[in-house]
């Protein structure tokens, strides 16, 4: 019970910050490109209890967490309420799409390359001494959620952000097309968990995020 304790400890913080930013980057990017639907629905902010689903930031991240530490496993999953956009007010939908999308993945990547660079800076201080320090693993925890949360979000199912991307970079009659798998997109994305075949989707995204994070070290 107290490595729990301890693994939530660690976690709690890049997670919420994970989720929180991720939110908040879609409705700014949104509101840039016209559409002022999340900042009228008070989403554009850094406080996490706007951005908080019970089940998906707090419960499930939980039990996956139980399982990975003492039932074996290794995928730490979850999701906030998705930020309302309306894209017919974006000032060209199709296009903005694909940066309003995006906005999210690039938050979660930024935040790992910040949570290696604060890493290097406690070293430097020493408030950080040896690997198993909390905030050692407070920072790595940072830049795996992130990579995880970015590595998930990329993958090209709709309503993922991925899905979004591939919609907003397709001819329109191609892109209406694929949009027609969105309703079944979270079921897709159950089975593929369930049947093991997620992880091995995300890899390369979380090999590309790491290489890029490696830069930072």
């Amino acid at each position: 019970m107290d490595q729990l304790i301890q693994t939530i400890a660690v976690y709690a913080l890049p997670v919420l910050f994970a989720i929180t930013l991720h939110e908040a980057a879609h409705g700014y990017v949104a509101r840039f490109f016209g559409d002022p639907t999340a900042q009228q629905a008070g989403r554009i902010s850094l406080n996490p209890l706007r951005h908080i689903d019970l089940m998906g930031t707090i419960v499930v991240p939980l039990v996956l967490l139980f399982v990975t530490r003492f039932m074996g496993g290794g995928l730490l999953f979850g999701w906030a309420k998705p930020v309302p956009v309306n894209w017919s007010r974006l000032r060209r939908p199709k296009q903005d799409m694909l940066w309003v999308a995006l906005a999210g993945p690039a938050s979660n990547l930024l935040q790992a390359i910040v949570w290696v660079l604060l890493w290097r800076l406690m070293l430097s201080t020493g408030v950080a001494q040896g690997a198993d320090s909390f905030w050692t693993l407070m920072a790595h925890a940072g830049v795996q959620v992130n990579l995880i949360l970015m590595a998930l979000n990329l993958l090209p199912l709709p309503p993922l952000d991925g899905g979004r991307i591939v919609f907003s970079l397709l001819p329109p009659r191609l892109a209406w097309q694929y949009g027609r798998i969105e309703p079944y997109g979270l079921v897709i994305l159950i089975v593929l968990m369930m049947m093991g075949w997620l992880w091995p989707l995300m890899m390369p995204l979380l090999k590309f995020g790491e290489w890029i994070v490696n830069g930072f070290l």
